[in-house]
């Protein structure tokens, strides 16, 4: 038969407080802050550090409260009364001052198309506490799973439930802390937020017996998942160091081109990948390029 050991601990309330570990208390900036030293009576007398120190903020002591006028970031720090006259400290407060969120700024973009997208939020004014964010994600009425990024804290990741949908989606974003709450919501079409990653490994080399060309050679982003299927447009900007005037080639189904250090232009076709994959992806990778009678400044942007 085994024995079973229990052990009761009892304390008193004195020695209770005494070993209770600070309790944090968040608070505006701006206003006037009371803290209360435990659950002492009204008439107690107690006396209050800050950081170990006296406290010189501005203040107002009324029995077992301390009251500190209007408090801004430097009234930051941990909160210790003693009860007066044994010296027993009885309570500590960590005070933390800040401010409630305001709307926070929240975009979507789909790199990864048709796997799914992501949204990305952040806010403008820092809150000084500590923030949270609620997301929910609609489709035709319905909730999507968002999962949360790994790496980025203020990042969710979204699969697409169907292709080519004719139902917009719905975004909301809020943010939480101890001072209060804010929501911003965006709504948007398929189609809109797709926009590949920049090209990967570009590079520009003079050709071999003819000095006024360029040969340009890049592989398509890794992150796109289906070349083949939804095939993506490039469209390269090159000019001489020595001219202002931009030349242009549109690319398709290929990873390589010729630039010649001639006038050159191509124009290029609306179809159904610009209706599908939005707007142009503002990347540009410059590249100098060295040749007997140039230099070349090239840049390379995605179609979508």
């Amino acid at each position: 038969m085994q024995s079973v050991l229990v052990l009761k601990i009892c304390c008193t309330a004195q020695q209770c407080e005494h070993s209770t570990r600070a309790r944090i208390q968040y608070e505006r900036i701006g206003n006037d802050v009371t803290m209360q030293c435990g659950s002492l009576d009204n008439d107690a007398s107690v006396t209050w550090k800050v950081n170990g120190t006296d406290v010189k903020a501005r203040r107002r002591e009324e029995g077992p409260r301390l009251i500190l006028m209007e408090v801004n970031m430097s009234s930051n720090g941990l909160y210790s009364c003693f009860q007066n006259p044994d010296g027993q400290r009885r309570d500590q407060i960590n005070l933390r001052v800040g401010l409630p969120p305001k709307e926070p700024q929240v975009t979507c973009r789909s790199n990864t198309y048709p796997k799914g997208f992501y949204c990305s939020w952040h806010l403008q004014h820092p809150t000084y506490i500590p923030t949270d964010f609620e997301v929910d994600v609609q489709h035709n009425q319905r909730p999507l799973e968002a999962t949360r990024d790994e790496v980025h804290k203020n990042r969710c990741h979204v699969k697409f439930p169907e292709l080519f949908s004719s139902f917009p989606y719905r975004v909301n974003v809020t943010a939480v802390n101890s001072l209060g709450r804010a929501s911003s919501a965006i709504s948007f079409e398929e189609s809109s937020i797709v926009k590949p990653d920049p090209p990967e490994k570009v590079v520009a080399k003079p050709v071999a017996n003819n000095a006024r060309r360029l040969e340009v050679t890049w592989n398509s982003p890794s992150t796109w998942p289906d070349v083949e299927t939804f095939p993506l447009k490039y469209f390269l900007r090159y000019r001489p160091l020595i001219r202002d005037q931009w030349q242009h080639v549109s690319v398709e189904h290929r990873f390589s081109s010729f630039l010649s250090s001639l006038p050159t232009s191509q124009s290029v076709r609306e179809d159904f990948l610009r209706s599908l994959l939005g707007l142009l992806n503002l990347f540009l990778l410059h590249i100098k390029a060295e040749s007997r009678c140039c230099v070349m400044l090239i840049s390379i942007k995605l179609l979508k």
